[in-house]
């Protein structure tokens, strides 16, 4: 391909907007253009890397077996309200209503739509497992898109779901999946961490995160140092994480009980305008580890049964939108308290995930007064009646504690749990942060910030079932499949390549992902240059190489800069004095160094078609 007959807009400048390497670098080297907030098209320099990537993709995954379809990106609404996404997904769902008034979703995510089409089609367990995928537009209507392609509305995903003949099938599906996605992201040149993760909306209960590592990553990632000389390997994401308990145990109920023992009964103290935890500690000269912290918390879309919850008795369980057949009945909303360990925070998504919400945020403090009877800051387990009361285990081991009495400027102290209060539910809900224990080795925990570029889910029967999908067995009973859902951002990936591998001159591509394998630049494409130049070009393609030939008039210090910035592996400058050599030399150079060599034009095609060869291999390993 000839330089003056592609479309590669360069810019010397750096977009205002454009505040990480990717977006910037794919602007200035003219891969993309924004048509609108968080909407993005790639040029013909990019799409060949995008392409790329998406061809690597769908190569590892026919190599499981996945099988390709074409689900349609505009999908019917009531297919989301049999699954009870309708309402769950909430505002980054775009709806749009036809000349019928019939609904529809641009579609976010593909779990209801490969639901659909499977349960049209699957009969018998002669047909399972079945592992189906696509590669396909989505949209989601982000708050903030921000950081280029890496966190644009409209993005290009690889979806895979696979349908099972139970856990042991599942389990298979997803560990050939995992190593379809270590394989794929190999390929591509990136470095990324695999880590436990929280399923969120998808729901399920396996789930991995294939993360790499940035400073402005949406992700914050818990991992360990290991002790001595152990190298552990535990990696999840802080949304998920969880560490080594502060003690040996968590005791029983009994247990608590029998330890408070000790503990003289709890009574008021006056605490005049002091309503935070670090006002508390300076007021009474104690650490925050003595205290038990409430917080009232709303909860979106419940999905857990509350008939039994204290406060809960007159809530109304929503039925699926429209009646939808098979759809999943839910609480709009619910409020709940969370008793944690005054020094702790914490985890919003491990707490929508134990009472199965599609959100949980912060109570306002109107909802706060009128929940708890006292202004916000002085909410206590002790005495509190009218909402279901969550314990973290923090405080299951706690029989000497300071909270809020439920009063303005009271608290009380000598608070033991087992003796003076009791939870509906306890559970894991602490934030882990780092220098926290890790749970496998005993070893330091750490944190790094991080990107996700896919995500693997053991979705188990959340669709199957809403959806009304069942096949018949060996013995000819009607069951109900089992799910695993399976996502790779080709965008996001595409962009990640860019933030691992570039310099301050540009983009510095693997030669699995570039746009073009060699670059050749003629220092001035006329005469004996131009000659030497079009057979080399001819000589690269016909060894299978892509090949950018600049021939554009323009100075050889402009032509070196566009070939750094948009950073194609193998450089090769033809020029006069080196054809003028008893044998003709050409000058060559990877992207990632810094000298020129110098090697016979009558060689230089089969040295540089080796060499590509040979880092293509390497990634493929």
């Amino acid at each position: 391909m000839n330089y003056s007959s592609t479309f590669i807009p360069t810019l010397r400048e750096v977009p205002a907007d454009a505040v990480i390497a990717s977006h910037r670098l794919m602007f200035r080297a003219g891969m993309i253009r924004k048509l609108a907030n968080g909407l993005f098209a790639y040029l013909p320099l990019g799409l060949r890397s995008f392409r790329k990537v998406e061809q690597i993709a769908r190569e590892e995954m026919d190599a499981i077996g996945a099988l390709e379809i074409k689900p349609t990106v505009v999908l019917p609404g009531e297919i989301w309200k049999e699954s009870g996404r309708w309402d769950a997904m909430g505002e980054g769902m775009l709806r749009a209503r036809n000349r019928l008034d019939n609904d529809f979703v641009i579609s976010p995510t593909a779990e209801e739509a490969f639901t659909a089409i499977v349960r049209d089609e699957l009969s018998s367990y002669r047909q399972l497992p079945l592992v189906l995928y696509q590669i396909n537009t989505k949209y989601r209507d982000e708050i903030r898109p921000r950081y280029g392609v890496m966190r644009g509305r409209e993005f290009v995903m690889k979806d895979a779901y696979s349908y099972n003949a139970g856990d042991e099938s599942l389990d298979e599906s997803y560990q050939a999946m995992g190593r379809a996605y270590r394989k794929i992201f190999k390929r591509c040149g990136l470095s990324v961490i695999p880590v436990k993760a929280d399923s969120g909306a998808m729901g399920g209960s396996g789930s991995e995160e294939f993360m790499v590592e940035s400073e402005i990553g949406d992700n914050t990632l818990i991992l360990c140092r290991g002790t001595g000389s152990t190298n552990c390997d535990y990696a999840a994401n802080v949304e998920k994480a969880g560490c080594a308990p502060d003690s040996a145990a968590q005791p029983s109920l009994e247990a608590a009980k029998a330890a408070a023992a000790d503990t003289p009964p709890y009574e008021k103290i006056d605490t005049p305008n002091v309503t935070t935890i670090d006002e508390l500690c300076a007021f009474l000269s104690a650490t925050p580890q003595r205290f038990i912290k409430t917080l009232i918390y709303r909860a979106v879309n419940v999905e857990l049964d509350l008939s039994a919850a204290p406060g809960c008795k007159g809530l109304e369980r929503k039925k699926p939108a429209d009646g939808a057949k098979g759809g999943v009945e839910m609480y709009g909303e619910a409020f709940f308290a969370v008793a944690i360990r005054g020094d702790l925070d914490v985890n919003e998504a491990k707490l929508a995930a134990l009472v199965k919400a599609g959100e949980v945020s912060l109570a306002a403090d109107a909802d706060v007064v009128r929940l708890t009877g006292a202004p916000v800051g002085f909410a206590g387990p002790v005495g509190l009646a009218g909402l279901p009361l969550i314990v973290d285990h923090t405080v299951t081991g706690m029989n000497d504690a300071v909270t809020g009495a439920l009063a303005k400027d009271l608290h009380y102290r000598h608070v033991a749990y087992g003796r003076d209060f009791s939870g509906w539910m306890t559970g894991d809900l602490r934030t882990v942060r780092s220098g926290d224990r890790c749970s496998l080795c005993g070893g330091e925990l750490y944190e790094k910030k991080g990107n996700e570029l896919g995500h693997i889910f053991k979705l188990g029967y959340k669709y199957t079932r809403s959806m009304n999908v069942s096949y018949l067995d060996e013995n000819g009973k009607a069951t109900i499949p089992t799910m695993g859902s399976y996502g790779i951002g080709i965008d996001r990936a595409l962009a990640s390549v860019i933030e691992e591998h570039h310099d301050e001159a540009g983009i510095v591509w693997p030669a699995s992902v570039a746009p073009y394998h060699v670059i050749i630049v003629p220092i001035k494409y006329e005469g004996d240059v131009k000659a030497a130049s079009d057979r080399l070009a001819a000589e690269l393609e016909k060894a299978g190489l892509e090949v950018l030939l600049d021939d554009r008039n323009e100075r050889p210090g402009v032509k070196f800069n566009d070939a750094d910035l948009i950073g194609i592996p193998w450089r090769v400058v033809v020029g006069g004095k080196g054809l003028s050599q008893p044998k003709a030399q050409v000058e060559i150079k990877h992207r990632s160094e810094k000298e020129n060599r110098l090697v016979e034009l009558e060689t230089a095609a089969v040295e540089l078609a080796q060499k590509v060869r040979d880092e293509i291999a390497a990634l493929n390993s």
